[in-house]
């Protein structure tokens, strides 16, 4: 009895260690053609630093100001 538990338990660590291999070698090909180094986060790998385009469409600041006299 506790020699098929303890072979169950090897079988059942053979399938996760072969899953394991499956899921590693299916995720090295997942790079989508892009080009990206280990010391950069894909999510942001594509926004630009700088001065940021405003998020309304105002070309003219004057109609918003009031003059007082």
């Amino acid at each position: 009895m506790k020699r098929k538990r303890e072979q169950a338990r090897q079988e059942k660590r053979r399938e996760k260690a072969a899953k394991r291999a499956e899921r590693a070698a299916s995720n090295r090909g997942r790079n989508d053609g892009e080009a990206v180094t280990d010391d950069v986060d894909p999510d942001i790998a594509h926004i630009v630093p700088g001065p940021q385009p405003k998020p309304w469409d105002d070309d003219d600041d004057d109609d918003d100001v009031v003059v007082l006299p």
